[in-house]
């Protein structure tokens, strides 16, 4: 197991680990030439993604689930007969968790869909999480748009947790059509640097916060703040009976600000 600190001084420095097989106990580090991130005021939400996150086609949450979610991802894929996610980086990403530095986004499939009461896992992403940076690492899907839904709910949680860097490590077109941009590994080191603050929220607390605005009924404008935009729109919301909305819609509001 790579030891936690070794890990996070790694992505401090603009490196992450790789394999070469599920059973590899080597690992090898990865410093890109070229660096995908999708800046947070540019993430793409299309207006079939924002319908589907709106009507709550799919239940989201957070941290629920990690060790499924990464086991997920770690699963082969179509004709790929193995994965980068060996078993010791498996093991130190848990570990990662544990302390506080690695997440996941749950994507579930409801009972209206399908799903039975306690939920089918159908999709989600994991990730790094220092500073005001979000390593997205990984992400699956098992049904249409739930890996799409747990990335437009990652970018609505690092908004409000007060994050700056969104970091996607390697450009896809999948990730193209979302907004994410392709950059020198320099220019992303200068923003990594520009990042080391500390962020308002963590990102459970993040996604805590929009759950609680959302049952409030504190307006959307919250979502794309930090703490204190929050706990503004909650107070106004208290002091007027605002109506409670669904998270999905709250979410989909908050996404329509800068999409």
């Amino acid at each position: 197991m790579i030891p936690s600190d070794l890990l996070l001084m790694a992505y401090r420095s603009g490196i992450f680990p790789m394999s070469e097989g599920r059973d590899d106990e080597e690992i090898f580090w990865v410093e890109p030439r070229e660096r995908a991130i999708i800046p947070l005021d540019g993430f793409r939400c299309s207006k079939s993604l924002r319908k589907i996150v709106r009507q709550d086609h799919f239940r989201v949450t957070c941290n629920q689930a990690f060790e499924r979610i990464i086991e997920a991802c770690a699963a082969p894929r179509g004709d790929e007969d193995g994965s980068w996610i060996s078993n010791r980086i498996e093991a130190s990403y848990l570990a990662l968790h544990h302390a506080g530095h690695a997440h996941s986004i749950e994507v579930w499939r409801t009972p209206e869909m399908g799903g039975d009461m306690g939920g089918d896992l159908v999709g989600g992403l994991y990730g790094v999480s220092f500073d005001q940076v979000f390593c997205g690492e990984s992400m699956f899907s098992r049904a249409d748009n739930a890996s799409k839904v747990a990335l437009a709910w990652l970018v609505a949680i690092l908004r409000q947790s007060g994050a700056k860097l969104l970091d996607c490590q390697f450009m896809t077109d999948h990730l193209a059509t979302m907004g994410a941009i392709a950059l020198p590994q320099e220019r992303y080191l200068d923003l990594l640097e520009n990042a080391r603050a500390r962020a308002d929220m963590s990102v459970p607390d993040a996604y805590a916060a929009l759950l609680t605005a959302a049952s409030s009924g504190a307006g959307a404008g919250s979502a794309g703040t930090a703490a204190d935009g929050l706990a503004a729109s909650l107070s106004s919301a208290s002091a007027g009976s605002a109506p409670e909305v669904s998270p999905g819609k709250f979410i989909a509001q908050s996404l329509t600000q800068t999409s």
